[in-house]
């Protein structure tokens, strides 16, 4: 199948390029940069060049292609609903082009981005193989730039690496290799109108990665309250409160069974005693 990628030189869609490649896919993948394109000819991927703004050049990958996994977002925080917003205009222009193709279609859900999630599973009924993928909120692994770097930015920063209250509540994990796992299997065999979860472990109390942190930068691990939650960890404070399983819907169990999805790779806490989250 030859696969037209967006966000490929991303940390997710660096490892889903690498995937499809292993498992006999061409890949044609987009990228706005030169480093990119030469990390995608490394690969063994085709360029395409271009970025979500444009569209013509969104509509020329898919329609040179026998299916697309949609990765690429713009993580504009200062202006979150224009990065939704652009997101969406860029999903219904490479619908537009697979309408009637019976072609597999896969994006990637985002934090309120229901009405994009919304415009794509619709397309099921206008015979494009659309699903929608929600990866957990940590994606671990070499490269990590979310959740995790941040906890240990903070936890060096002040100098101890703190949970909150108990520290009973979960965050929902999985590895950016199981993940490109998950995307490549979506686009070989997810039924149309798939919503998927892309969560390897389903609950990892975070008092558990806060000890380890502490551990690995030798600092205090202690609990504080909900209240010095905001003032110690930041934009972070009502995310690490959270317990995650509870608030997110979806069933990871049936996502497994459905695309017969194995993860392999190490868990969140064994990545994080492995070291190289740590190395400055």
């Amino acid at each position: 199948m030859r696969v037209f990628v967006t966000g490929a030189s991303g940390y997710i869609g660096s490892a889903v390029v690498f995937e499809l490649r292993q498992a006999g896919h061409q890949v044609l993948g987009l990228t706005r940069s030169d480093r990119g394109a030469a990390m995608l000819r490394n690969l063994g991927a085709e360029v395409h060049e271009g970025d979500l703004d444009d569209l013509d050049r969104l509509q020329s990958g898919t329609a040179a292609a026998d299916g697309v996994v949609h990765l690429a977002f713009k993580h504009d925080f200062s202006d979150f609903a224009g990065s939704l917003a652009s997101d969406l205009r860029a999903v219904q222009a490479m619908g537009d082009v697979l309408v009637g193709s019976e072609k597999p279609y896969i994006t990637t859900v985002h934090a309120n981005g229901d009405a994009t999630d919304n415009a794509v599973l619709a397309l099921s009924e206008r015979k494009v193989k659309a699903s929608v993928i929600s990866l957990a909120p940590s994606v671990h692994g070499d490269g990590d730039k979310g959740f995790v770097p941040t906890l240990i930015n903070i936890a060096r920063q002040k100098g101890v690496s703190a949970y909150i209250e108990e520290g009973t509540n979960r965050w929902p994990a999985v590895h950016r290799l199981d993940a490109a796992n998950l995307y490549r299997l979506a686009l070989e065999k997810a039924p149309a109108g798939s919503r998927l979860y892309g969560r390897a472990e389903e609950g990892i109390p975070f008092r558990d990665i806060a000890t380890i942190i502490g551990k690995k930068l030798d600092v205090p691990v202690l609990s504080i309250s909900r209240e010095q939650a905001d003032e110690h960890f930041g934009f972070l404070g009502m995310i690490a409160s959270l317990d995650l399983p509870s608030v997110m819907p979806g069933n990871a169990a049936q996502t497994k069974a459905l695309l017969d999805w194995h993860p392999k790779q190490p868990g969140l806490l064994a990545d994080l005693e492995e070291g190289h989250y740590f190395t400055v």
